[in-house]
């Protein structure tokens, strides 16, 4: 479970390694773009119902903090799927990973995206 601290707040968000990694790689790349936008996450489940949106903006600091020493495979679906989002005016919803049946089961494990907070 990797932590992606934002602003000044002082409670971390606590998101899955691998879809962590995914949020990294479009959150730097809009970043570096200077462009700011919303990111939504429904709550899990043992957390209150309802659904949390930050606003990310350049000027706002932001870290990721990863467990897994090792970094993520990028599935550029789902890279693309999550900066689609992000281009929207609802912004970017982080959602679960579209897995390719076509691919072996080693490659097919379940992904699942844990945001608890």
């Amino acid at each position: 479970m990797g932590t992606m601290y934002y602003g000044g707040s002082a409670t971390p968000i606590h998101i899955e390694d691998r879809a962590l990694a995914h949020l990294k790689v479009v959150i730097a790349t809009k970043l570096r773009r200077n462009e700011s936008f919303a990111v939504s996450w429904v709550h899990p489940d043992g957390a209150p119902r309802g659904r949390t949106t930050v606003w990310v903006h350049p000027s706002i600091p932001l870290r990721f903090v990863f467990d897994d020493p090792e970094p993520a495979d990028i599935s550029r679906a789902w890279i693309e799927d999550l900066a689609n989002s992000a281009h929207s005016s609802g912004g970017m919803m982080l959602v679960a990973e579209h897995i390719d049946p076509t691919l072996s089961s080693a490659d097919n494990a379940p992904q699942l995206v844990e945001v608890a907070s």
